[in-house]
């Protein structure tokens, strides 16, 4: 699952991208000189105006049919959603690597040997300050080219069609034999499993993705640079309790969510984030980002799309949900994880070509989950 609305800049084809949260607007008179500023003050003004403009849009309810509907339904609503826009909606996320150099090439496992040498030095008595926390980025999103699509395999799509009703065993799974394991959880079309499948040739990397869209996930498969030696695509509801991943229990080094955990309904996510912090090896990461409070999207949602409080339903029949950093440490710290970063920026993003200014709130974590004392 995928955002239904594009967030971001373009690209700068050549140039190192540099890390979100560098470019900072000092003097207002130079608004349109880039495609956007990070961590944008907001006014005391500008804050109650929004807290305003959400109070009177979540005024008026969906009604309790309606929602059911919606909840029903819901995997419809994304199939309609890619059938329409298939993989030309999206950009492929290339700047996972500046935010999460755990995906990169040459990282693989460096986080989990960081904690054993710290575990070591909290053994022998030293002190640690905590971790340097990295400004977080925005954006997302924005188009992706369509890409050649080829027929995958049958027996593949039999296989991960049948993995829910399989008994995982510890050494005989998919990606046993992986060194490295990363599961993408909402993958959509692949834009972010492509790019770390392009990006990081390590061969002792296996890539697990996942989708509540029975269409985007074909759409994976049948991508020509789809490779079932390397990666596993598979339809999931991340919130079925009675539906498997074809992996066994502490044993993936990196889970990803990238603007997923929103669209799922608000009671069912801590639930969702207690079973993939199982999945997770000691030491293992789980990387998120997500719309925050208060971020345009909301703000432009009109009376009637509210399902409950900062829950609503686009006119696509998707939904989305905008975070705090406190609800959000909440989930994962209730999961049993420990917080490494966890930061909010206002994000101003200008079309130039037009003349506006957009105000986005994106919210980016990461946790950990312990070397001792691991959740059950």
């Amino acid at each position: 699952m995928a955002s239904s609305c594009p967030e971001g800049e373009q690209a700068v084809p050549d140039r190192k991208r540099e890390q979100f949260g560098s470019r900072f607007l000092r003097d207002p008179a130079h608004v349109f000189h880039h495609n956007a500023w990070d961590n944008v003050e907001w006014s005391e003004e500008q804050a109650a105006a929004a807290a305003k403009k959400v109070r009177e849009n979540s005024a008026q309810r969906v009604p309790q049919e309606k929602q059911v509907d919606y909840e029903i339904n819901a995997h419809k609503y994304w199939n309609d959603f890619y059938k329409i826009h298939e993989n030309g909606f999206f950009k492929d996320r290339h700047w996972l690597f500046t935010e999460f150099p755990e995906l990169a090439p040459n990282h693989n496992g460096n986080h989990l040997k960081d904690l054993l040498s710290e575990e070591k030095r909290r053994e022998c008595g030293s002190s640690e300050d905590g971790h340097g926390l990295t400004i977080e980025e925005q954006h997302h999103g924005t188009l992706n080219s369509l890409r050649e699509k080829t027929q995958a395999p049958s027996v593949e799509k039999n296989i991960t069609q049948k993995l829910s009703h399989l008994d995982i065993c510890a050494d005989e799974f998919p990606g046993s034999s992986a060194t490295y394991r990363i599961l993408e959880v909402g993958c959509g079309v692949g834009n972010t499993v492509f790019p770390i499948l392009q990006t990081n040739n390590d061969p002792g990397l296996f890539v697990y993705c996942c989708d509540f869209s029975s269409t985007a996930v074909e759409l994976v498969r049948t991508n020509s640079e789809y490779d079932p030696s390397r990666c596993l695509a598979f339809v999931h509801d991340l919130c079925d309790e009675d539906k498997s991943y074809p992996v066994p229990r502490d044993s993936l080094d990196i889970i990803i969510l990238i603007f997923v955990l929103s669209a799922v309904v608000p009671d069912k996510m801590q639930k969702a984030i207690h079973r993939l912090s199982r999945l997770l090896k000691p030491g293992g990461l789980m990387l998120l980002r997500d719309y925050g409070r208060y971020d345009m999207a909301q703000l432009r949602f009109k009376k009637g799309q509210c399902l409950s409080e900062n829950f609503y339903v686009r006119g696509d029949g998707t939904r989305v949900y905008f975070f705090t950093q406190d609800e959000l440490d909440t989930l994962f710290t209730a999961a049993g994880l420990e917080k490494i970063q966890n930061l909010v920026d206002h994000r101003l993003q200008v079309n130039r070509g037009k003349q506006l200014t957009m105000y986005r709130v994106w919210i980016q974590c990461k946790y950990r989950k312990p070397l001792l004392g691991s959740s059950g």
